[in-house]
């Protein structure tokens, strides 16, 4: 399907502040970019660099006063998301390198405390897919998705505790159960078509097959529309701005997924 996203955000700055922004969509498997448009205002010096997860990252400071940031893109994403029921477990020994990284236990993704629950959660599932598509599965049964309900990142330990999260910790729980079963998993930040309330979305994906499958605990069916923004470890590796000095909020943020 064709898709028209856009995101707006408004600061109001006091003093000079060095920003890293990750708000350009790439090409990829599910997703083709065919036009974007990134406006500053004011505009500003630009560098933009790829970081070590392959997502496109802008650098600039912005100056005193209102700074506002306004991206929109016309994509080509796919209609439905893939499944692959059966799909084999990967050795390790074979895993691609440019993946052993999303086995790791990472800040938000503590894998290495969970393997007892996922081996239970899993128990009468074959090794590779199945295993993940019961996490999603046991997810959606036991954490309540609820909007609002933490404004800060939750560890995967904190999730499972509260047993209540937004998306981003429905994912961070996802992510770790998968990595203490030895598949790599990762986070995903970017849109989805349809999403009520409209905001920016997290979901995550697991290796297995050979491939890269995504899994979305607070959708209660598969369906695309998906846009991906970026990709890491955790919501640590995937904020759409990190900027430093003193702390800088949005007074004002806009997202909109429309079909185009």
């Amino acid at each position: 399907m064709w898709l028209k996203t856009s995101c707006e955000l408004l600061f109001d700055i006091a003093v000079p502040t060095p920003f890293i922004l990750m708000l350009r969509p790439r090409s990829g498997a599910q997703q083709w970019i065919a036009s974007e448009e990134y406006l500053l205002f004011p505009s500003v010096p630009v560098f933009e660099f790829t970081d070590d997860y392959g997502n496109l990252c802008q650098r600039l400071v912005a100056p005193p006063g209102t700074f506002k940031i306004h991206t929109s893109a016309r994509i080509m994403t796919s209609d439905h998301v893939d499944e692959e029921p059966g799909g084999a477990f990967i050795d390790v020994q074979r895993l691609p390198d440019n993946v052993l990284k999303y086995l790791l236990p990472s800040r938000y993704c503590e894998s290495d405390c969970f393997n007892d629950m996922a081996r239970e959660i899993t128990l009468n599932q074959d090794p590779g897919y199945d295993q993940v598509a019961e996490i999603e599965s046991w997810l959606r049964r036991t954490i309540k998705f609820q909007p609002g309900s933490s404004l800060t990142p939750l560890s995967a330990i904190e999730v499972n505790k509260n047993q209540v999260g937004v998306c981003r910790d429905l994912a961070h729980l996802g992510v770790a159960l998968c990595r203490s079963l030895s598949i790599p998993a990762r986070m995903v930040v970017g849109y989805l078509h349809a999403l009520r309330p409209m905001e920016l979305h997290a979901w995550f994906e697991a290796f297995v097959a050979g491939r890269w499958y995504t899994f979305d605990a607070t959708q209660m069916s598969k369906r695309g529309g998906y846009v991906a923004i970026g990709y890491g470890r955790d919501a640590a590796d995937v904020a759409i701005y990190n900027q430093f000095g003193p702390a800088v909020f949005p007074i004002e943020q806009k997202v909109c997924v429309a079909l185009a």
